[in-house]
């Protein structure tokens, strides 16, 4: 009887412990969420967002866009629902590059420049290494995808 009193008064200490918890655990935070519904490959625009305050764990913080400026000219990967927040891996950059679509290759090297076309052979954004054919020897060469759609290749 002495020991079920003993855990029984251990039992409602620990309990009160886990009520004390720090607030830090959770925090209030004012996240971008979409004002309508977005649909995958929709670009996303400020217009169509609204902020919304939401109380979240630090790992569910990191796991969330945060700002606004970290959406506005992105790609929807998913449908992206009103009021919800979006996580990091549900927008991506536009692809300037797509698949099997010819694109401008440029090789520049000291006084030299040479501008062909080839054809991607997966898509890509500004920034990203890519694998492109060379259709007339069907070579293929890796390049890296420039702002204006065109990908660098070589030492340049």
């Amino acid at each position: 009887m002495k020991r079920l009193l003993l855990l029984a008064g251990l039992l409602i200490f620990v309990g009160g412990l886990l009520a004390l918890r720090p607030a830090s655990a959770q925090m209030v935070s004012t996240l971008p969420v979409p004002g309508i519904t977005i649909y995958p490959g929709d670009p996303i625009t400020d217009e169509m967002l609204t902020e919304r305050r939401f109380r979240l764990t630090r790992a569910s913080l990191e796991a969330v866009v945060a700002g606004r400026e970290m959406l506005v000219g992105k790609v929807a990967r998913r449908t992206l629902l009103p009021g919800q927040p979006i996580t990091i891996n549900a927008v991506e950059s536009p692809k300037l590059v797509r698949r099997g679509v010819p694109v401008r290759i440029v090789f520049t090297e000291g006084g030299l420049t040479i501008i062909t076309y080839a054809e991607p052979m997966q898509s890509g954004s500004a920034g990203e290494v890519i694998r492109v054919r060379n259709t007339e020897s069907g070579t293929v060469i890796v390049g890296v995808v420039q702002t204006d759609g065109s990908i660098v290749v070589g030492n340049s």
